[in-house]
């Protein structure tokens, strides 16, 4: 039953009851100790005292100054103060209380033994033999003889030599109040000890904790605190895994869509040039007697078309690249004034009612770590858009910021622009703006997608707007 009694203490009480005794055990100990130090510092200020009286006498003896005359004249130190003279023999030569010839010898007696081997000593409460009174002896050794003094032990001295109670009583009462204040304290400590107990038994179970105090701020409380954050921080990762996992199926599903939508657009767009391409050749391959320009202009028919697919095919090459093969594009530092300088001599071979004029405004040299036939490809792509679309007569590329992190670029024509409800989709695959136009310019409408994939490339992105003053502006950036 004790057992039983014993194992059902909340841990707070077990707790309490542990440092209530090993406590009350050092503060016994403590009480003990001071009391008989306390005692023993009275003693020894008694004792001072009366080996001082006893040094004084010695060298009145000394001097050969009558010990009697001093005794008798001098003040003495307490009342009723005996005093005795011994020689070293431990025969006793004087005593102002008893005759000398009823004084046994007192070499043996324990101040008088301790003053002949130290020079001095003192014994408490020894009952006399001489006359059967408990006294407090001093005694102190001479070059000829030993002085002893004693003071009878009475209830004056008994209370001269007690310990102090007051501070004895102060400290059992701290004691107690110290008591009190752990018994609120173990109490703080079990209950936060308690609900660590529950976390531990719904952390098993993987389980949610609900309790959402925090412990209190001390060392128990910060780990505490931090072992529920860690867990806490575990089952959010176990969600957002889940909720990761559930993403990237999704993601794999919408690419699966878009790679089966692109793989459509591609047979799309295949169909117009191979059919005419087929149309061609069939006539050519035909017999037909055909004149030589006729001929000759199926055989340009063929090549434009041809050049078409082709175009159609390095741009789903790139793009595809970039999508499933990023991690591998090898990168090099590039300095893009270098291929702006390469687009406006480009630009100036042109035959004049095919090109624009290029305005460039960088005012300082511009390098980012990136891959050059991509880097190339914006900037191309960008322009071959502007010349074949736009209807307008200038290109402006301009440097709106350049710093240790990232770079931001403005390419701006002043052509016509397009809708604002179409500029959400002009980076998509195969969208065209006028279809019948695009064809006709043997676009493929990949050429803002291959932008659009290049800028996220190099860390960046690409917004379009039209301007106010008529014509498209691209604002992109790249992180250096």
């Amino acid at each position: 039953m004790v057992m039983a009694s014993v194992i059902k203490l909340s841990y707070h009480r077990r707790l309490f009851l542990m440092l209530f005794a090993f406590s009350w055990t050092i503060i016994l100990c403590f009480i003990g100790f001071q009391y008989m130090r306390e005692k023993q510092y009275k003693s020894e200020f008694l004792n001072a005292q009366l080996q001082l009286y006893n040094s004084h006498l010695l060298r009145t003896i000394d001097n050969g100054v009558s010990y009697e005359e001093y005794i008798a004249t001098q003040e003495q130190p307490f009342d009723e103060l005996r005093i005795s003279i011994i020689a070293h023999s431990g025969d006793v030569v004087y005593d102002n209380m008893l005759s000398v010839d009823f004084l046994d010898n007192h070499r043996l007696r324990p101040e008088v033994a301790g003053a002949l081997k130290n020079g001095s000593a003192y014994h408490i409460g020894r009952l006399s033999a001489s006359d059967g009174r408990e006294y407090f002896y001093s005694a102190t050794r001479g070059d000829r003889v030993v002085v002893r003094t004693a003071i009878p032990y009475s209830a004056s001295l008994r209370e001269l030599l007690r310990a102090d109670w007051t501070f004895l009583g102060a400290m059992i009462a701290i004691s107690l109040a110290m008591s009190v204040l752990a018994f609120f304290a173990t109490r703080r400590l079990g209950n936060n000890i308690e609900r660590l107990n529950r976390f531990a038994e719904k952390a098993e179970k993987g389980e949610p904790f609900d309790d959402d105090k925090m412990f209190p701020n001390d060392e128990l409380g910060s780990i505490s605190n931090h072992i529920v954050q860690l867990y806490k921080q575990w089952q959010q990762t176990i969600k957002d895994r889940d909720i990761a996992h559930n993403a990237a199926l999704r993601e794999e599903q919408e690419k699966i869509r878009i790679k089966r939508q692109l793989t459509n657009n591609i047979n799309h767009e295949l169909k117009t040039p191979v059919a005419s391409m087929q149309v061609c050749l069939e006539t050519l391959l035909s017999g037909i007697s055909l004149s030589e320009e006729k001929r000759q202009e199926l055989i340009g028919r063929c090549y434009t078309n041809n050049e078409r697919l082709r175009r159609l095919l390095g741009d789903v090459s790139l793009i595809t690249r970039m999508e499933d093969g990023s991690a591998l594009i090898a990168k090099e530092k590039i300095v893009i004034n270098d291929i702006l300088t390469e687009i406006a001599e480009e630009l100036e071979i042109m035959p004049d009612g095919e090109r624009l004029n290029l305005h460039t405004y960088f005012e300082e040299r511009v390098e980012v770590t990136g891959n050059l036939s991509l880097m190339a490809s914006i900037f191309r792509n960008l322009t071959e858009n502007a010349i074949a679309y736009s209807e307008g007569k200038n290109i402006f590329i301009s440097l709106l910021e350049n710093n240790d992190s990232e770079c931001r670029i403005r390419f701006e024509d002043d052509g016509i622009g397009v809708e604002d409800k179409q500029l959400s989709r002009l980076f998509e695959r195969f969208y065209r703006v006028d279809k019948g136009r695009s064809r006709q310019k043997g676009g493929t409408g990949l050429g803002l997608a291959i932008v659009k994939h290049a800028v996220q490339f190099h860390g960046g992105t690409i917004v379009a707007a039209n301007r106010p003053e008529g014509g498209l502006r691209f604002d992109f950036s790249f992180r250096k």
